[in-house]
């Protein structure tokens, strides 16, 4: 009865495809589309690329569906969802921590998320407008040497993230991600066969199929499983918080492969969509975090209907990254409109707010704030990344595998699974309680031992 109380005031996802796209639109985001290509470029291509593949299999998969089986059981707040499986598997309520640092982990990327997401609303009027009179890397540093500029494009990208989340599950978020993913979609394929028809296509098959390991190194493990959880939103609250509006009906598992799938074909079709064209361009593939922003930009200026095509490529990062925010900053206001601490609107005023503030910190590190480091030299923005990335969220995501793997009741787990085969049962369970909390526990020790 509880938990049809909280489902109520929550809402629920309407409709069989509303949790797919929803949950894909969690997990397709600038991860995908900016964050997936440079790191690739950065660590060797093919290489880096077999890496993430395995981290998705290996690791993400089964986390995300047992992240997926807390939501639906408890249908709470991820902090309330721990709390409540913990008490029915005779556990300590100390799971909680659990949940709560999801939602810490969720509002710190939210913050530096949305500075990026900015930059990518303003490269779409940059885009429209630029003709090569001014060089992708000067018009890349006059964008962001101005902290007005980033402070103005971060608070228009947070607003409309407050505003989707604030309407609710049915007419905010539901209703959203029905018309962004498709536009995503549509957007996506559009681009990946331009570069085809436009760009060095077997130079960039070579480049991210061809692995090379000379290249890899334990860094190049850790960033991969960094970005396997930050591309499926795992270990942030953000699965979990959705698998609370599922209803019973669906299975578990299919829908994981699905959206898991559907997150990594995005992130393949990234890579397929832009080094086709930076291979036509004679531009670098390991230009880092400003590939989409330099690197595409002149090669947008320098192709036949490049104002037309550039602004179309930088909607389809807006649109990412807007799907996403919207489940970095669920959890939060979950949590809090479920607690009766406050409304839904006001809770996601407010938590927006604090990661507004947040995001100033990162707005700076692109100018004034660009020498001060914090840790290892690392700047605020560079620092909230690796804590966030590369600690919070696959240590998140390695002890909801130990609780689900150990301690959670098998009872519970399969009434949330339904039928399903023995030997996938078998297989998922094993990995939970074994190759995915190692896993992230190796990839930790080779990278800080």
């Amino acid at each position: 009865m509880e938990i049809e109380k909280q489902l109520k005031s929550h809402g629920a996802w309407i409709g069989k495809w509303t949790f797919i796209l929803a949950a894909s639109g969690s997990a397709v985001g600038l991860g995908n589309i900016w964050g997936f290509p440079y790191k690739a470029g950065t660590n060797g291509g093919g290489a880096f690329v077999l890496i993430y593949l395995g981290c998705i299999l290996v690791i993400g998969l089964p986390i995300m569906i047992s992240e997926i089986i807390i939501g639906r059981r408890a249908g709470n707040s991820p902090v309330n969802a721990m709390r409540r499986v913990a008490i029915d598997s005779n556990q300590s309520t100390l799971w909680r921590f659990v949940g709560w640092s999801g939602i810490f982990a969720g509002v710190l990327i939210l913050s530096f998320y949305s500075v990026i997401a900015g930059i990518c609303l303003n490269y779409i009027f940059i885009a429209a407008s630029s003709s090569g009179a001014i060089s992708s890397p000067d018009q890349f540093s006059s964008v962001i040497s101005s902290p007005l500029n980033l402070l103005f494009w971060h608070t228009i990208f947070m607003t409309l993230t407050a505003l989707i989340v604030s309407a609710g599950i049915k007419d905010g978020i539901g209703r959203m991600v029905k018309i962004l993913m498709p536009m995503l979609g549509v957007l996506m394929i559009f681009m990946v066969i331009y570069a085809m028809i436009n760009g060095d296509f077997s130079q960039a098959m070579t480049f991210l199929f061809a692995p090379d390991f000379s290249n890899v190194t334990s860094d190049t493990l850790l960033q991969a499983m960094g970005q396997a959880f930050f591309s499926l939103g795992l270990g942030m609250g953000s699965i979990m918080a959705y698998g609370a509006y599922m209803s019973k009906d669906q299975n578990i598992v299919t829908n994981s492969f699905t959206v898991a799938s559907l997150d990594t074909l995005v992130a393949i079709l990234a890579g397929i969509a832009i080094f086709p064209i930076i291979f036509a361009f004679s531009l670098e593939p390991n230009s880092g975090p400003g590939l989409v922003f330099v690197s595409m930009l002149s090669a947008f200026n320098q192709m036949q209907f490049g104002q037309i095509i550039g602004p179309l490529f930088f909607i389809l990062l807006s649109v990412a990254a807007l799907s996403s925010s919207i489940s970095l900053l669920e959890p939060g206001v979950a949590y809090m409109s479920e607690e009766g601490i406050l409304s839904r609107k006001r809770s996601a005023q407010i938590i927006s707010f604090l990661a507004w503030v947040l995001g100033i910190g990162s707005a700076l590190s692109f100018n004034i704030w660009s020498d001060y480091q914090i840790i290892a030299e690392r700047n605020f923005l560079d620092s909230i990344e690796f804590v966030t990335n590369q600690i919070l969220l696959p240590l998140g995501g390695m002890f909801i595998a130990i609780f689900v793997g150990w301690f959670m009741k098998k009872s519970l787990i399969t009434d949330e699974m339904g039928s399903i085969n023995p030997v996938l049962f078998f297989l998922w369970r094993f990995f939970v309680k074994f190759i995915a909390p190692l896993s992230v526990a190796y990839i930790f020790y080779k990278q800080f031992f």
